[in-house]
């Protein structure tokens, strides 16, 4: 991961208002809900919105990240009410175990084009057999609603966007209980206002 993009996010969250706001992605929140409580991942976690609330429902809550900044603020967020162990590095750095995790919450977490198949991969790993993805992020229709409003955000380039065909192919050994491209309503602090195209699914991990 370059480092212009390590400073690209600490420059967005080195700002006092949190980017995306503090109140918990939507979708998150009504799957999270319907869980029983145990281990939980957010990788490309930011300032912190989604653990914190995992964490006031009782899920022993990690994070990461490649932004300082966004530690920073997440912590704030969290400050004296909940605890989250958040970490900041590369996911291939990190030292999580295998069967882990009781669920993975992806939510927006665009990394790199040329990574974002082989850190779907790599987490898997980390997810317990029977525990369970959630995930949101931008379809590769994106871009036709970001030509139309720049304030909805998410990234500009066609290979960071997602296709039903690459969630099916990345997350090959799961169930899908759940598994759609939908326009949406955001809004979600600075960055993420207006209509949009996502992909959304829910699955479990079979083998």
């Amino acid at each position: 991961m370059a480092d212009n993009w390590t400073e690209r996010w600490n420059d967005r969250f080195s700002q006092k208002e949190y980017a995306y706001g503090i109140e918990p992605n939507n979708y998150l929140k009504e799957q999270l809900e319907r869980l029983s409580v145990g281990q939980i991942l957010f990788p490309a976690e930011g300032e912190g919105r989604n653990a914190v609330f995992a964490a006031k429902l009782g899920w022993e809550v990690s994070a990461f990240d490649i932004s300082d900044e966004g530690r920073n603020k997440a912590l704030l967020l969290a400050e004296a009410n909940v605890s989250i162990d958040y970490k900041v590095g590369k996911l291939e750095t990190l030292p999580y175990n295998d069967g882990q995790f009781d669920a993975i919450a992806l939510i927006y977490a665009h990394f790199p084009a040329e990574l974002k198949s082989t850190y779907h991969k790599a987490l898997n790993k980390y997810l317990r057999k029977g525990g369970t993805v959630i995930f949101e992020a931008f379809s590769k229709k994106h871009i036709e609603y970001q030509q139309q409003n720049e304030k909805i955000g998410g990234p500009k380039d066609l290979a960071s966007l997602f296709s039903l065909e690459e969630v099916k192919a990345d997350f090959a050994n799961y169930k899908f209980i759940e598994l759609e491209e939908k326009e949406i309503e955001l809004n979600e602090g600075l960055y993420h206002n207006g209509k949009g195209s996502v992909i959304r699914f829910v699955g479990v991990k079979e083998g």
